[in-house]
């Protein structure tokens, strides 16, 4: 009878501290707080994760960082090559999360649970410029290439049923910007790639085209393992919202993409040109000039006020490569305004300066954007329109703010309340976008080889051929 008691008692702690362990288990969230370490995965790109002249960088990675500070937490980002080595991580619970712009698809639901979608992207059909346009499924005759593992694939299953000529295959061995080279190489007659990164890839590549779209848009999320509890969800939703009330998420999302909505193939095309053909007699002033300012900065200014021509001149009596007026030319020291070097130098000089007098408060690339419009609309302007931001309730020290006020110096109702009164804020917004393109395509074009240099020329040229 003892001993049953015994053995009674010791059944009831065994229950009693299983229970406790259980109810003290810690969630993924306080494991991940204790540990003091964020684990991402991510792939490398152009718009999720890579290594640049400062160290990391990439829409995914600025995110991934700054949920990472939220939480008071150090940062460990695990970046792969393809998408079959990426899930297979969080699925063997390597990784707390997936951040590397995954769409939202009904089999990756199945498999994944997801954060808020802080993005929408659709998927495009994209061919060559002059060949064959294909306006629909049916069209698509030809074999495709598309990435292992991409919601691409999944695209094409669910077309199957309907349109049993579809035949693709599924590498691992190609990024989505290597399959587009595919494309403009005629290897490939079309392969599918997500809008937002065609944006980005049309600004070094103008002459991919889009045949059609072949999904509507898609919610843009990060992945969680769907075994794990709810406290990292928490967590991203906590995040994403207050990102999005704060606008730093929209002031991200501008950095990246906000000067690529818009595309003018014509534009593209000439810049590339003039980038060859043009820019390399001027080169080596833009970089004895633009002294702490990246020359390829001030160059694509040049380009944006005179298409690098030093005789240019305005209706309004701006001269040379950098347009500078008579005023700022003698407050410069500048003696010719049409001598290409003293034009370049009196530019760069008079940016710098606009630079300093943007407030210490505002961070880069902010404080660049800031500088390039005063550049355009003159400082006072600027802060005409900074001062309705901060009226209206926006932050006067965003950009993705202010250049949504700027347009507003144009009307009457509100350019009567400022300072400086009237102002065309609305070209200096372009001015901006149009500015920051032109930087990527130099930043783009100064690390490639003669060949593809070469290469990209050629196409420009027989484009223009085949224009009516």
């Amino acid at each position: 009878m003892k001993s049953r008691l015994s053995l009674f008692l010791a059944v009831c702690l065994i229950l009693i501290l299983s229970a406790c362990e259980q109810q003290h288990r810690a969630s993924t969230l306080e494991r991940i707080l204790n540990d003091g370490v964020l684990k991402i995965g991510t792939n490398y790109g152009l718009t999720t994760y890579y290594n640049g002249a400062t160290g990391p960088e990439g829409f995914e990675y600025e995110l991934a960082n700054g949920f990472a500070e939220y939480l008071g937490v150090r940062l460990e980002v695990f970046p792969y090559y393809t998408l079959n080595e990426l899930f297979p991580q969080l699925e063997s619970h390597h990784l707390d999360l997936i951040a590397a712009g995954i769409s939202i698809t009904p089999e990756r639901s199945n498999a994944f649970r997801f954060g808020p979608a802080y993005q929408s992207v659709s998927q495009k059909i994209v061919f060559k410029q002059g060949n064959k346009r294909p306006r629909s499924a049916t069209d698509l005759t030809e074999p495709l290439i598309v990435i292992g593992g991409s919601s691409h694939s999944e695209t094409l299953r669910e077309f199957r049923p309907h349109h049993p000529h579809l035949v693709w295959q599924e590498t691992d061995e190609k990024d989505a910007e290597e399959l587009m080279e595919m494309v403009l190489n005629e290897e490939l007659a079309y392969t599918i790639v997500d809008s937002n990164i065609l944006a980005l890839l049309r600004r070094r590549h103008p002459e991919l085209s889009i045949g059609f779209t072949i999904t509507q848009e898609q919610g843009v999320a990060w992945a969680l393992d769907k075994s794990q509890d709810d406290s990292l969800l928490a967590a991203l939703i906590e995040y994403f919202g207050l990102i999005q009330a704060n606008g730093k998420l929209a002031a991200l999302e501008d950095k990246y993409f906000g000067h690529v909505r818009q595309f003018n193939y014509v534009d593209t095309r000439e810049f590339i040109r003039s980038a060859r053909s043009t820019l390399p007699t001027f080169r080596h002033w833009f970089e004895e000039h633009a002294k702490e300012v990246d020359w390829r900065l001030v160059a694509a200014m040049s380009y944006q006020e005179s298409h690098w021509d030093p005789i240019a001149k305005s209706p309004t009596g701006v001269r040379g490569m950098m347009m500078l007026t008579l005023a700022t030319a003698r407050d410069l020291g500048i003696e010719s305004r049409l001598d290409p070097e003293q034009s370049i130098r009196g530019g760069a000089e008079y940016f710098e300066k606009l630079i300093k007098r943007i407030p210490a408060r505002i961070q880069e690339p902010d404080r660049i954007w800031f500088a390039l419009a005063a550049y355009n609309v003159g400082l006072g302007h600027l802060e005409d329109a900074r001062v309705l931001t901060e009226r209206q309730g926006g932050n006067p020290d965003m950009w993705i703010d202010v250049k949504k006020r700027l347009p507003q110096l144009r009307q009457k109702k509100y350019y009567k309340t400022t300072r400086y009164g009237y102002a065309r804020g609305d070209e200096a917004v372009t001015y901006v976008d149009n500015i920051r393109r032109y930087y990527d395509t130099l930043v783009w074009l100064d690390g490639q080889d003669e060949q593809t240099l070469d290469e990209a020329e050629n196409v420009a040229q027989t484009q223009d051929k085949q224009q009516p």
